[in-house]
């Protein structure tokens, strides 16, 4: 069976095509800067070099028509036909109460999908217009969705409910649900598999850091708690949201602005984070290069991101009682060396020592950037969400003998 998957995110779309008879990728590459000025899509080629091509991307619409125009590209592509991709795996940030598990598209599911938008405005209309480009390129192929939300199902009642009256979450389904999960049920397993750990028996820390910005704190491969509630917006401090709040802070903020609901949600989703502290970018790369420049915004910026990722890993040390590993993974924890250093100084005495000469090396590698005598392993774990979307589609598809 060959696979394709599609993961879009806040501003950006992974692709991978594969065999999974043997778990080959056939074709990759990725969107990157959606929304944003110098948008391109970068294709690795069978032979490992790299291609760039700049587009004007201003939504993910643009972005999946040009993922598909690549794969038919007789040149960087990988088929001559669509007919050649046997399913369609596609990773939906919020599944609510509604999807726990993964399941095979169908058109209830993409109204499902729909009346959950509110809840993730930056992401699940953007996956949408994936699903539905290939209902109308590929009818007859089937399409499964892995939500993100369905790891951190395994939350207890007392860390996903909200301190409102009960009856918002039995009538309105208010409550903490999380996402990045097919990130971090990834990166927890193979950071166990790196360093011997029965998974079974584990205390471990995973902080997907990229433009959008999530930890979880996971007890024996379940996850007990995490950073992101209801929508993506809550947390750490990211791209361009603003991640935790006063929301006293947001009624003030619409009364002073003259802001609707959904336009405070846009501001919030879209005009905070270090792009609102900076007013440059919501491009991390952008900040840090601003940053060593000495742009005096850029670099309270970035104080201000890591100083949250360090405060989310002392909670969730705390809530677990303890920790075996950290886990840095996504495009910033995989290769911004000053956030991972800056998040773990200073926490010698819970067992953290990072390994400051190794850690500036590592960008993308997955590596072990402790030092020897660290009783915390803290590790380095290049996410692989595709495959994960991927073997879940094979395993429905297969079962529904479709």
């Amino acid at each position: 069976m060959k696979v394709l998957v599609l993961n879009c995110g806040s501003s950006s779309i992974k692709y991978k095509f594969y065999n999974m008879d043997d778990e080959s990728v056939l074709a990759q590459g990725g969107v990157e800067r959606i929304g944003l000025d110098n948008a391109f899509i970068k294709v690795k080629l069978p032979n490992g070099e790299k291609k760039q091509i700049m587009a004007d991307l201003p939504t993910h619409k643009e972005g999946v028509s040009l993922v598909f125009k690549c794969l038919l590209d007789s040149e960087i592509g990988a088929i001559k036909s669509l007919d050649e991709i046997d399913a369609v795996g596609h990773r939906i940030v919020q599944g609510g109460d509604k999807y726990k598990q993964s399941i095979i598209v169908d058109k209830s599911v993409e109204d499902g999908i729909e009346e959950l938008c509110d809840l993730a405005p930056v992401h699940n209309a953007g996956h949408l217009k994936g699903i539905r480009a290939v209902d109308s390129l590929m009818p007859t192929t089937p399409q499964v969705c892995v939500f993100d939300n369905a790891f951190h199902s395994t939350m207890p009642d007392y860390a996903y409910l909200y301190a409102v009256p009960y009856e918002l979450y039995q009538k309105y389904h208010i409550r903490r649900y999380g996402f990045h999960g097919t990130s971090h049920r990834y990166v927890s397993q193979r950071v166990c598999e790196i360093l011997g750990l029965d998974i079974n028996n584990s205390k471990i820390i995973t902080c997907h850091i990229g433009n959008g910005a999530s930890v979880a704190a996971i007890l024996n491969g379940k996850v007990i708690d995490t950073s992101m509630g209801l929508t993506p917006l809550a947390g750490l401090m990211m791209g361009s949201r603003c991640g935790d709040i006063d929301a006293s802070a947001v009624t003030y903020i619409m009364d002073k602005l003259n802001l609707k609901p959904q336009e405070m949600s846009s501001y919030l989703n879209k005009e905070s984070g270090v792009l609102g502290i900076t007013g440059i970018s919501s491009d991390m790369r952008d900040i840090e290069n601003a940053a060593h420049e000495g742009n005096d915004r850029a670099q309270l910026a970035l104080k201000m991101y890591n100083y949250r990722i360090k405060k989310y890993i002392g909670a969730y040390v705390a809530a677990l009682g303890g920790v075996d590993a950290i886990v840095w993974t996504a495009g910033v924890g995989e290769n911004q060396t000053d956030t991972r250093e800056e998040a773990c100084a200073n926490l010698e005495y819970l067992g953290i020592k990072i390994d400051v000469e190794k850690n500036a090396k590592i960008h993308g590698d997955e590596a072990i950037i402790s030092t020897p005598d660290s009783k915390v392993k803290v590790v380095v774990v290049p996410t692989d969400e595709e495959i994960v979307i991927a073997r879940d589609t094979k395993e429905l598809v297969e079962k529904a003998g479709k």
